[in-house]
């Protein structure tokens, strides 16, 4: 969700509640400081730890049942299953049982990571867009290359995202990018056997997938086909696209209200006039961006392109 990205990102206003919280989560006890953002989902809150007086985000997710739980507790399995520099730590977690619930959540997983006061690329973008600042090449290459390697020990493990965009990436303060949000992460390759199956995955998509980032084979899922971890490769094109040009190929049309699901299965991808980007970096960000998913490169191959454009771009300075 973008609010809660957007929570790690920038710190919004105060909120008062008298005496502030205090929480013990994995040995680290925290005092709440501030609400950060609400979600459809959860909340963010930024927190001290009172021994290091460290500042980190605390993200709670409400649970309405065991099912509820399960589907939380998966985040906290992907953060066990894959770790990574460039992939957010999960420095600590609790669930919380709300007692005397009736007709509101039963209980509260609560997930303590770090804080990033740079705050999202998506925040970076706006502001480089208001003074008409792009990235260079070098670093966009630099910045893409590191999400590129948390998406691939992610792979790896037979994990997908599902919802790499700018919102999700965040910066530390040395500008290194930081994937986050693996609520969304799923098995990586799934065989859809039947209608049932396929619809259940669309929906799924529909609910944890951001239409401008989301695959094309994610918007109309076939009955008896394999969905594989090319469906982050496609939001990875989005990322490269909305890094140069501030926006992914399809959020204009989200904004506008059109069907982004008829524009992204139409395929029509344009480069925008006057982009000073090199050749090579437009034919990595399209290959990326090709409707049939089994055209498109594997995160492997994304990471070799990669490198050959560093030094191509390194060899010009």
């Amino acid at each position: 969700m973008d609010a809660i990205s957007d929570a790690l990102a920038v710190v919004a206003s105060c909120f008062s509640c008298g005496r502030r919280q205090s929480l013990t989560i994995d040995g680290h006890t925290v005092v709440v400081r501030k609400r950060l953002a609400t979600g459809g989902f959860s909340v963010i809150d930024l927190v001290e730890e009172e021994s290091t007086g460290r500042l980190l985000a605390l993200k709670r997710i409400a649970c309405h049942g065991s099912q509820d739980e399960a589907a939380a507790l998966r985040e906290v399995d992907v953060h066990k299953q894959v770790r990574h520099p460039n992939l957010i730590e999960l420095v600590g977690h609790r669930l919380l049982t709300l007692r005397g619930a009736q007709l509101g959540p039963t209980s509260e997983l609560q997930l303590l990571l770090p804080y990033y006061e740079r705050g999202s690329l998506a925040y970076e973008l706006e502001r480089r867009q208001q003074g008409g600042n792009h990235l260079s090449e070098n670093l966009l290459l630099a910045l893409f290359r590191q999400v590129a390697e948390a998406l691939r020990a992610m792979h790896q493990a037979g994990i997908s995202h599902r919802d790499v965009k700018p919102h999700n990436v965040l910066l530390s303060d040395d500008f290194s990018a930081i994937l986050m949000d693996l609520g969304s992460a799923t098995t990586a390759k799934v065989q859809v056997c039947g209608t049932n199956d396929a619809c259940r995955l669309q929906d799924e998509a529909a609910e944890k997938s951001s239409m401008p980032y989301r695959a094309p084979e994610l918007f109309n899922v076939d009955s008896y086909c394999t969905i594989d971890q090319r469906t982050d490769v496609w939001s990875l094109g989005c990322l490269m696209y909305a890094m140069a040009f501030y926006k992914s190929p399809f959020d204009v049309v989200y904004e506008r209200g059109d069907s982004v699901a008829l524009a992204v299965l139409s395929g029509n991808i344009e480069i925008p006039q006057g982009s000073s980007y090199s050749q090579g970096l437009h034919e990595l960000m399209l290959s990326m961006l090709r409707v049939n998913a089994s055209e498109r490169p594997f995160i492997d191959d994304i990471l070799k392109t990669v490198a050959q454009l560093q030094a191509a771009a390194q060899n010009k300075v």
